[in-house]
């Protein structure tokens, strides 16, 4: 036999998307280019690798296991390139982050050295909702999420990078009688919430369900930047992640309220699948984070302690 690590990368693409016009897409590579590869590759089986039924391709049991003896022979041969790209500092390849949308707060400080270091690599980084920071994680569409609150229903592995506390905030043009704030004047106040499946959303709604509070008066808006200038301008007040407020705090813009049962304190989490294969870049951010996450904390989140 004399088949390529081209060959086994082409198969192995044919056989994950059931497809060689598709794979000729990821690929880059014209469908013909790719069906000849298939060809050749067949070639030195003699049994069948695929099947036609009904105009769709499928891949034979033979088929698999040549898929996955192949998976394995490429993951050997990038453990390979990464220990040599990491050894001259010379990584390549894509980083892919979904990050819930307070978590833009916080990711970049714990990129940023990491992409300077390998400028081989490519970052594509999704600032969105829980939800589909959740639906991309669970459809292997990332490497990596950052999220406050952990998926209940996936199984995932986790870095824990830093604590994430959340105050009652308003204007700070909004005079109070005394503090900490009376439940009678709470409950007076329009509240500001995020939209339903946000983790600050379920978290305010928890202090104000074990706080035993009622209030009439809410608004809803989806995100945390509007949000924010809702309650720089008075329209409400809200309860937010202290992480996305430093300058608002530094320039008198918003005033922590203290109130009973508030802090809320939760911690902001890396986390991948467990049956995520991860490749040689993400492997290699995740041991930049072990070494030098607490270096991160102390130079960029030091004011945090202040709080």
């Amino acid at each position: 036999m004399n088949y390529t690590l081209h060959q086994l990368q082409i198969f192995l693409k044919i056989a994950q998307l059931e497809s060689i016009t598709k794979a000729s897409e990821e690929l880059h590579l014209t469908q013909p280019a790719v069906s000849i590869q298939l060809k050749n590759f067949q070639e030195q089986f003699a049994i069948p690798l695929t099947e036609v039924i009904g105009r769709k391709l499928y891949i034979t049991e033979f088929g698999q296991e040549i898929a996955s003896a192949a998976e394995k022979i490429l993951n050997e041969v990038n453990a390979i390139n990464y220990k040599t790209l990491a050894f001259q500092g010379k990584l390549s390849g894509k980083i892919k982050i979904s990050v819930v949308s307070t978590g833009k707060y916080v990711m970049p400080f714990f990129l940023s050295e990491f992409m300077k270091a390998h400028e081989g690599l490519e970052l594509i980084m999704d600032v969105t909702n829980k939800q589909r920071v959740i639906e991309t994680l669970e459809n292997n569409e990332t490497d990596f999420a950052l999220v406050s609150v952990l998926p209940e229903k996936l199984r995932v592995n986790k870095v824990e990078l830093m604590a994430n506390k959340l105050f009652f905030v308003s204007s700070s043009s909004k005079k109070f009688r005394k503090v900490p704030l009376s439940k009678n004047e709470f409950e007076k106040l329009p509240l500001i919430f995020r939209e339903y499946g946000s983790a600050t959303r379920n978290a305010m709604e928890t202090f104000i369900t074990q706080g035993n509070y009622s209030n009439a008066k809410k608004i809803e808006l989806t995100s945390n930047e509007a949000v924010k200038q809702a309650v720089i301008s008075d329209l409400g007040c809200s309860v937010m992640p202290l992480i996305g407020l430093k300058n608002e705090l530094m320039n008198n813009d918003v005033s922590i309220v203290p109130i009973k049962g508030l802090p809320i304190m939760t911690s902001w989490n890396i986390i991948w699948l467990e049956s995520k294969k991860l490749s040689p870049a993400a492997l290699a951010y995740l041991d930049f984070i072990n070494v030098e996450k607490q270096s991160i904390i102390e130079k960029s989140f030091g004011w945090i302690e202040n709080y």
